[in-house]
């Protein structure tokens, strides 16, 4: 009998990601990650021994990788507006326009492991704390571009609750467009 041929751990993490951005973490059981990735859960268990909250964790360091390109123009274009503009493209792309969930919200709801949701808020910072840089290479004040930061993440995650709740994206769609005006300081 043939071997079913095996899935790759990026392969896979790219799989389970969607199962724990639509359910969360204690929403999520291995049979749903099993179901998701084709594999049967002892296949699960042989690669993530400790389980769902192992899962996670490779899940979220997934993530952060993500964050980390997605973050990358907005860290070193030379251009600050171009960069940040960059960014706002691929976090679209990440978030599907807005359609899909956002992982450092799901995997912070109750009943998620306290690790797990150190994790997530670790990620969380590093976007808050890229977009701060950003601000400030853009001429703002550090207090200021921490403030404008914040705001932006708050209009973002904002704007994906709206969107999973009600079902329309386009808020989302005109905050991330707005992000290097968000973060860029005024004119005079």
């Amino acid at each position: 009998m043939a071997r079913l041929p095996s899935v790759d751990q990026a392969q896979l993490l790219d799989l389970l990601m969607p199962v724990f951005r639509e359910k969360g973490f204690d929403g999520t059981v291995i049979g749903d990650l099993s179901a998701a990735s084709g594999l049967q859960r002892a296949s699960l268990y042989h690669r993530f021994p400790a389980g769902k909250e192992e899962i996670a964790d490779a899940v979220l360091t997934k993530v952060g990788e993500r964050f980390l390109w997605i973050l990358e123009p907005m860290r070193t274009d030379s251009d600050v507006a171009r960069g940040i503009a960059e960014t706002a493209r691929r976090l679209s792309d990440f978030y599907g326009a807005g359609a899909l969930s956002c992982v450092l919200d799901t995997m912070t709801l109750a009943g998620t492991p306290e690790k797990v949701r150190d994790h997530a808020r670790s990620l969380a910072v590093t976007w808050i704390d890229a977009m701060a840089e950003a601000a400030q290479r853009a001429g703002r004040q550090p207090e200021d571009a921490r403030s404008a930061s914040k705001d932006a993440f708050l209009r973002i995650e904002g704007a994906l609750v709206l969107a999973r709740v009600l079902g329309e994206t386009h808020a989302f769609t005109e905050i991330v467009a707005l992000l290097p005006s968000l973060l860029m300081p005024a004119r005079s």
